[in-house]
């Protein structure tokens, strides 16, 4: 059974609770109104309590309000034609009449592979939404934008922070599970529902708005899809990315996926999981021909894997993730006597690592939400399903152990709630977790040492030997009550904050 939803109060990042609203009016006696209205909060009035409108009116004013947001999203996309390069280290003005270097905010921020993705986030956190909020809102729109590497049809991995709590939890969706031949059992919408039903604030149909527009109405083909059909071909993703003549689409051109749009939109519709589940799985074995698997291994959230060290506590995920080897080469590489940071530590013994997805928002009291997923292969099994506009992945029960998934999350050793916190999550090769064990050895070092590996990998993994792998690495940490993001390569992902 799915546990009950659980409301995570933040204190720097929510501009409006709802707790302390209702101790002011009993104090005061009067209403007080949320600096950024809740359109989905229910009303008070003795004419609509919570929960009391009728299903059909329920739905309609959902899905008036699911229009409104993702049009708003459709229309900022369509503003930013020009590049996802406009995006890097954009901001909203700031709040105290002073402004920061890029990726340095007073409350949130968000970075991801997609522009439009992390401006997605960006407007849930404004909205008051928490670091849950704006990283499952993001990974739904790149479900939608990058079909190439993540998907309904994926597998996701995460790594939470609670700054209120101090605790770090790990999210799983479990084993790869069969679905046919070659085929995985979609996991994506489950997984991220367990996450958002347990420590999400804002109500799930609002973080499903922006992709369902950007689905039905359409979305712009970035450089990392365009480049990603143009290496691996359209054979099995017409007519979804291609031209009338099978060409495949080119940066800039437009691309719908109207069935996706649907599943997306009852999926906002439905207060459980069961679209997910049972409902989208019989739209998928009609497809395929097959019968309705048995159930097999839920998604879990679990205490993460902990490494207590002099500077604080290291954090990661569980088997069959990449985190427990990833904790012990960072063991014996701490104790053999904190080498240099320019040495970089052996490689994971991985044989592939698949194709995957990141992405990770943080706020300024120290939060942190890293996400990951995979379909396995560039477009997973290249099988896009007609009823529903899903593209399978190619992870099955036969698949190794999760290689392409290690967040990691390092909180200092001080006992305030409040205490720094740094966040990494990567994707790439097997090599690139020495570069995540490099970039943490920086942070250890000390700020000149920090100062300088950052100098010596602006240019990214590909252009110095001493970055220890190709791939993506994401950074993101809470400190002095600000939030910092950025990237390796500098360029690769483009962040939004205020």
């Amino acid at each position: 059974m799915e546990p009950a939803a659980e409301f995570v109060v933040y204190q720097k990042l929510l501009l409006w609770e709802a707790s302390l609203e209702s101790e002011e009016e009993q104090e005061e006696g009067e209403t007080s109104e949320p600096l950024v209205p809740d359109p989905w909060r229910p009303q008070d009035s003795s004419r609509n309590k919570a929960g009391g409108l009728p299903g059909a009116w329920a739905h309609l004013v959902a899905a008036l309000l699911l229009l409104a947001v993702g049009t708003s999203l459709a229309v900022w996309q369509l503003h930013a034609r020009g590049g996802s390069t406009g995006g890097l280290g954009s901001t909203a003005p700031p709040p105290r009449g002073h402004s920061h270097h890029p990726g340095v905010y007073h409350h949130g921020a968000i970075i991801s592979p997609a522009a439009t993705c992390s401006h997605l986030g960006q407007e849930l956190l404004i909205a008051g939404g928490n670091v849950v909020d704006a990283g499952v809102g993001a990974a739904l729109c790149l479900a939608v934008v990058h079909p190439h590497a993540t998907g309904l049809g994926a597998m996701f991995w995460g790594l939470f922070h609670n700054s209120s709590s101090g605790n770090s939890t790990a999210l799983t969706s479990g084993p790869a599970q069969t679905l046919a031949p070659g085929l995985g059992l979609p996991a994506a919408l489950p997984t991220l529902h367990l996450l958002h039903a347990r420590f999400g604030h804002l109500p799930w149909p609002h973080l499903l708005g922006g992709p369902t527009t950007l689905a039905q109405e359409g979305f712009l083909v970035d450089t990392a899809l365009a480049r990603a059909l143009a290496a691996q071909g359209t054979e099995g993703l017409c007519p979804l990315l291609c031209h009338t003549d099978g060409t495949p689409l080119g940066p800039g051109a437009r691309a719908t996926n109207p069935k996706l749009a649907a599943v997306l939109h009852k999926a906002a519709l439905t207060t459980t999981s069961d679209l997910a589940g049972d409902s989208l799985l019989s739209l998928l074995t009609r497809d395929l021909g097959v019968e309705m698997p048995s159930p097999g291994p839920r998604p879990t959230v679990e205490p993460a894997l902990q490494l207590p060290m002099p500077q604080g506590i290291l954090f990661t995920t569980p088997s069959p993730s990449a985190g427990p080897e990833l904790l012990a080469l960072l063991k014996a590489t701490l104790h053999s006597g904190m080498p240099s940071p320019d040495i970089c530590p052996p490689p994971l013994q991985t044989a592939t690592t698949p194709s995957s997805s990141i992405l990770a928002t943080v706020d300024s009291s120290g939060s942190v939400l890293l996400l990951t997923s995979s379909l396995n292969s560039s477009f997973g099994s290249r099988h896009l399903s007609p009823s529903t506009g899903v593209l399978l992945s190619d992870l099955t029960t036969r698949s190794a152990t999760s290689a392409w998934t290690c967040p990691l999350i390092l909180r200092d050793s001080s006992d305030d709630t409040e205490a720094n916190v740094l966040g990494l999550v990567a994707s790439g090769t097997p090599d690139v977790a020495r570069a995540m064990t490099r970039a943490l050895l920086s942070h250890l070092a000390g700020p000149q040492t920090q100062a300088q590996h950052q100098n010596q990998t602006q240019q990214g993994p590909t252009d110095h030997p001493s970055t220890c792998g190709q791939g993506t690495l994401l950074q993101v940490s809470a400190h002095a009550e600000h939030t910092h993001v950025s990237s390796v390569p500098s360029g690769c992902c483009p962040f939004q904050g205020f």
